[in-house]
């Protein structure tokens, strides 16, 4: 099936619907709620000239942003080379099921291709079937690995 007519990199206009997105997909995975100045921030790092952050968002039929795939270019020390860092992959869920995830998956595929990269990294929570059921089936192969967030305080005096 032919996708690339729904999915397109996000653009200046798409802010508002992306960070309604991001919210959803933050409340989806039972996470804290984000900054209210998400778009304040966010759009000037996306939307960047020399930017290293690309959102590709997916569109349903009646042309509605349903989901995005957010995506980094990193450097892995132990292979010593960089691959393409899939951050997020969303969609509402009215959007599931009809073929936008593979059509994301594709252009995320086509991003690190076109990049010259030639792989992509990702994790899910394991609580997720859904996901983990979809990225076997595109035969992604899973890591097991655990994430940690350290929070850093400014240094005093």
């Amino acid at each position: 099936m032919e996708h690339t007519s729904v999915v397109r990199p996000a653009r200046p206009e798409d802010l508002p619907r992306l960070v309604e997105l991001i919210h959803e997909h933050v409340a989806y995975e039972k996470s804290a709620p984000r900054p209210p100045d998400l778009a304040d921030r966010l759009g000037p790092q996306l939307f960047a000239e020399d930017s290293r952050l690309w959102v590709l968002l997916a569109w349903t039929p009646a042309v509605e942003v349903a989901g995005y795939a957010a995506c980094s270019r990193e450097y892995a020390f132990w292979d010593a080379r960089h691959h393409l860092h899939m951050d997020c992959l969303y969609l509402a869920e009215h959007a599931r099921g009809h073929g936008l995830g593979a059509a994301l998956m594709e252009a995320v595929a086509a991003l690190a291709r076109d990049l010259g990269l030639d792989h992509v990294e990702w994790q899910t929570p394991d609580w997720n079937e859904g996901a983990i059921r979809f990225y076997d089936r595109l035969g992604a192969t899973g890591m097991p690995k655990r994430r940690y967030a350290l929070p850093v305080r400014p240094a005093t005096g």
